[in-house]
This record gives C-alpha cells, structure tokens and sequence, in this order.
C-alpha cells in the first residue's frame, strides 16, 4: 500500500535548507524612473532584505566569527546533570583569511601606459589607502559572497571609496539581459534617534528618506552627484554570490559536534556513576563522606546461612572508541579543506620545504578558484575607474580610459629568491644595486642606502688623498 506514494505525491520531498533563494536573490526593476515615481516598491526591497537577505548574511558573519549557531544553540544535551561544553572552530576564518592573503597578500598592481596619468591613478589609490581597501574588499566577497564600495566626493574635494557593509547595502539592476545597476540602497539605523535612514544612489542624484515603521519612506533630501553612473559597485564573488566556505557550514557543525561530545565525554568519565554490587551495610550520609574523602570502605553482611558475603565497586561509563572518533574528525576536517580549495596545514604531505612551483600543484584548486575571483574583481574595478575618470573629467582634472589599465594579481606564494637569481644569472642576467639592496630584508630604503654608501666612498677618497699629500 505504500509502494505508489511517491508517485502520487504522498511523501514530502521538500529538502531543509539553511538559506532559502530569496536569501540570495538580485533585485531588478524596469527602471528608475518607475522607481521613483513607486517608493513603496522600494520599501518592499527593504523590507525584503531585512527579512530574507540579512539573516544569511548575519549568519555567515557569525561563522567568520566563529561564533557558530548550530553548536551554541539552547539545550543542546538533554539531560541536565551531564556536561555541555560548546567548542567552536574559526574554519570560517580560516578558509577567507587565507584566501585573502593568497590573493591580495601581495598588493595587485594597476599600470597605465602614459605616465602622468599613471601617476594620477597612484596618488588617488594612495589617498585612498587603495591596497588596504580591496584586500578588505576580497575579505567580505569571500564572507558574504559579495562585497560593496561606495564613491563620493570628500570635503576637501578629493574622489574617495570606501567599504559599505554589505548586511546594509544592495544594488538594483535593470530587467534587462544585460542587469545594469540602476540604483543603489544603503539603509543606516541609528541607535539614539531609533530612526533608520535610507540612502538611494541613482545615476545623478543621492535621495535620502526616513523609513518608518510600517517601512514607508519620506523624503528628506536630494543631492545631485557627478559620477554620471550608479556610485555603489558590488563585487560578486562568483556567478552564485555564494561565500567561500558557505557550502561546508554543516560540515563545521560536524566538526564543532564531534569535538564538543569529545570533551564532553571526558567530564562524563570523570563524573562517572559508582556501582556497588554485593550485601553492603551502608547509608547515603556514609557513601557521601566516602566520596569526600576519595577512599571506600565496603562491609559486607553474611547471607542467611551465615557465610560471609563479597562486594564490589567499579565505575559505569560510556566506551569511547579513541581510533574510530579520531578518524571520524580527521575526515570531516579534510573535507572541510576539500571542499573550500584551502589546504590542510596538519596534513604531512603538505610539508613547508615544498617550492612555489610545488604548491601550485597542490593549490590546482584554489587556483581555479582565483581566476574566477580576479575576472570578477577586475571588471568591478573597472567600473570603480570609470566612474573615477567621468568626475576627472567634469571637473577639468584630465580623463583616461579605463580599458587601458593593467590590472595585476599576484598570488602570495612562498619563493626561494635565491633559486631565481641563481637561474637569473646563469642566464647572463645582471641587476642594478637598487634592486639587489630592494631583496634584502633588512633594508627599509634601498635609494637611502646608495646614497649612504657613495657617500662613505666619497669620504674614503678624500682620506687617501690626504694621506698621499701628508706622505
């Protein structure tokens, strides 16, 4: 009778996810102008992200944290006497720190081949601390799947950008094939007015509203702005915007579980339950002083036959299967790093005397994974320059293609210097002092340096020249 349910619809295949799709869903509209002119549209996409998108986000952030929701929930254990120790693992941070570093460790470089407008672009990312910005950038897209900067003329009219934090911020895009932005919202809540404001960035002019409690907007002010495109770029982290470790977030939970009934186990086994069999003469006031005084003294009784009786004490607890439990936390473990492209550091094939070259290899992965990170990263920032050249451009400040800048990631590897020069030199390759003196450590600046030494050997001259005309 049962055979025919799943054909007629009878058993639920609904799957428990931990993050619906509208959890990660874009926005689109037909246009700003319909935007506009329909705020309550807009009020449901902020409503809309506060209660679908927010909660992924948040939860992510957590785990980053490593403050995971699975492992500190309530009531874990069941039974009150026994113990609850929670014990979370930053696998989160470790996957993104290191996908950060091995992306951005080394600055990426942007090149333009005229130099003054090279030089322009440098001083603006100097101001702007550019390398500090996008490796902050690569952080949250690894995080939360996708990452936002915000453009805007300072005070001291200069052109600046900046993070938006991405559990605030998102992008609305036109319904077209090609989903160009048409809008940006950021929404801010202040805690001592207990007002939310909302900030929506058009192509021409930023719009601030007050949203209320029943998520209508009031209009506050309207300031036009000369970016002639939408100042909020989103950084997608891949097709999916899905976070570099969100795929193993049931494996963390595994890992967090299986350590956590490890130790748990072991303040079990020291609270273990004592078991006395046999006739024994004792009360509850004498087994506890025993149990104070960490001894026993068991006092048999004869049986009816007036022989005298045995007893025996031993303590109750669960067996652990040391082998089987470790082994079981080694696999999660290593599928947590197969599955996130991070290497494993505890593994003994991932030795530290392996060269550059070698670690490619064991880095295929995460390598694949980079060239889909850099190919998103650099069209955003593409769009960060072009927005940066039309502002140049009305204020008379000069112009350039954007197009035309070289964009280049270098992947944080460790290297042995001294095989590179070694196979630089047996080619018949020379370097000037500057660069050598650029290899050492322990010279901060190698220009200072040069100029040090010819200054000692100018005055090494002018000694022996002294001391031939005193000879």
């Amino acid at each position: 009778m049962k055979v025919n349910e799943f054909e007629k619809g009878l058993v639920s295949t609904r799957s428990v996810k931990r993050f619906s799709k509208e959890s990660n869903m874009h926005y689109t509209y037909r246009g700003i102008n319909a935007l506009l002119d329909n705020l309550d549209d807009l009020s449901e996409m902020i409503q809309h992200h506060q209660l679908h998108q927010r909660p992924r986000l948040e939860t992510l952030q957590s785990y980053y944290e490593a403050e995971n929701t699975n492992i500190l929930r309530p009531n874990r254990r069941r039974e009150d006497h026994l113990a609850d120790n929670r014990a979370v693992h930053a696998f989160g941070e470790y996957v993104s720190g290191f996908i950060q570093g091995y992306m951005v460790g080394i600055p990426l470089k942007t090149n333009y081949p005229i130099d003054s407008v090279d030089e322009q672009l440098r001083e603006i990312n100097r101001v702007n601390d550019a390398d500090e910005h996008n490796s902050e950038l690569v952080l949250d897209q690894s995080i939360y799947g996708r990452a936002y900067e915000l453009l805007y003329r300072s005070q001291a009219d200069e052109t600046r950008f900046t993070v938006s934090e991405v559990q605030h911020t998102f992008v609305i895009y036109d319904d077209t094939v090609e989903q160009n932005p048409i809008a940006g919202v950021r929404y801010l809540y202040n805690a001592f007015s207990e007002k939310t404001t909302v900030y929506l960035y058009t192509s021409s002019v930023i719009n601030s509203y007050d949203l209320r409690e029943d998520y209508s907007l009031t209009l506050l002010s309207e300031q036009s702005h000369a970016f002639d495109g939408v100042p909020i770029i989103e950084y997608s982290n891949n097709r999916f915007r899905r976070g570099d470790f969100e795929k193993v977030l049931s494996l963390i939970d595994l890992y967090d579980e299986a350590e956590s009934d490890t130790a748990n186990y072991m303040t079990d086994f020291n609270d273990a339950m004592l078991k006395i069999t046999g006739n024994v003469d004792i009360d509850a006031n004498d087994a506890k002083q025993m149990k104070e005084h960490n001894l026993i003294l068991l006092q048999t009784e004869p049986d009816a036959e007036g022989k005298q009786t045995s007893a025996d004490a031993d303590y109750i607890y669960k067996k652990y299967d040391v082998q089987g439990t470790e082994s079981y936390k080694d696999r999660v473990k290593n599928d947590i790093h197969m599955f996130t492209y991070t290497p494993n550091m505890d593994d003994d094939s991932f030795s530290g005397n392996q060269s550059g070259e070698a670690l490619k290899y064991k880095l295929f992965g995460l390598e694949q994974k980079r060239a889909t990170k850099e190919r998103l990263f650099k069209k955003s920032l593409r769009e960060r320059y072009r927005l940066i050249n039309n502002i140049m451009t009305l204020a008379s400040e000069g112009s350039f293609e954007p197009n035309s800048i070289s964009i280049t990631f270098t992947p944080n590897l460790p290297k042995s210097i001294k095989d590179e020069i070694d196979s630089f030199t047996s080619l018949g390759g020379e370097l000037s002092d500057e660069t050598k003196l650029s290899l050492l450590s322990f010279v901060e600046n190698p220009q200072e340096e040069i100029a040090k030494r010819e200054e000692e050997r100018k005055q090494q001259r002018q000694t022996s020249s002294y001391m031939e005309v005193e000879s």
